[in-house]
């Protein structure tokens, strides 16, 4: 029970990572808080937890607006007293980002106001609330397009996740005496339904492969479980970290074929 008596709140919880992450935290004792605009995505995985014996409760949450985020860490403290970790995974990579010149503006804002404003909302108001426990963990999902470029163009995805890598980095340094860790987890391409999307043809999936020295997509389950590590106690020492799970892909050297 390595979260035992902790209270978790994961954004972006409706499937994916969030949804894994949640089943994860709750095996391992934590109460949470489930967030999504997906409604029902969301009803569903907190339904899972409580099923399993744990316990979860949902609030539809909006990341980009500032009472929504307001509104969940509320809820927390509400139902559980307090906020101990604070997981802030909700992202979005649109089919219609590609690269500069042909990326719409709305998309170029709709990705930032997610990927990028969503985390900073989550920090505003989920900081303070990690404050009156006593300290906690921050963990924002960033991606290693945060640290090198992407195969397939993806300008305002790969820009909000670089913004996600440094507002991190910048916050653990803020927070690092006050007992709250402040860690990106940056996970390679993933066999998630968010990439199967943007990866939609055989040819692009085989482009993003190559890049991989393990040879295949990673698994929503193997997040959960880095997510795990820097939710706990086990990584006391861990802050301002871009913390890659990403089967080498940022380690590679790949001459194309």
């Amino acid at each position: 029970m390595r979260l035992k008596s902790k209270i978790a709140l994961i954004t972006g919880a409706s499937s994916g990572i969030g949804r894994e992450t949640a089943l994860l935290f709750a095996r391992e004792g934590a109460g949470l808080i489930v967030a999504d605009i997906d409604e029902r995505g969301g009803q569903e995985t907190a339904a899972m937890v409580n099923a399993a014996g744990g316990t979860a409760y949902f609030i539809k949450t909006d990341v980009s607006v500032a009472k929504d985020n307001e509104a969940m860490v509320a809820l927390a403290e509400e139902k559980f007293g307090r906020l101990d970790i604070l997981f802030l995974n909700a992202g979005i990579m649109h089919s219609d980002d590609d690269n500069a010149m042909t990326t719409e503006e709305a998309i170029w804002d709709l990705t930032m106001n997610i990927n990028a404003k969503g985390v900073f909302l989550g920090c505003k108001y989920g900081i303070p609330a990690l404050k009156r426990a006593g300290g906690g963990s921050v963990i924002a999902t960033a991606s290693f397009v945060a640290i090198l470029g992407a195969a397939t163009p993806q300008v305002a995805y790969t820009a909000s996740k670089g913004a996600v890598l440094a507002l991190t980095r910048e916050l653990a340094v803020i927070h690092a005496r006050e007992n709250i860790r402040v860690n990106a987890l940056c996970p390679g391409p993933l066999k998630t339904e968010l990439l199967m999307k943007f990866l939609n043809t055989e040819e692009k999936k085989q482009r993003r492969l190559v890049h991989i020295p393990m040879g295949r997509f990673g698994e929503a389950r193997e997040m959960a479980s880095a997510a795990l590590f820097l939710a706990s106690d086990e990584s006391s020492f861990v802050t301002g970290t871009d913390f890659l799970v990403d089967g080498g892909i940022t380690s590679a050297y790949v001459t194309p074929l």
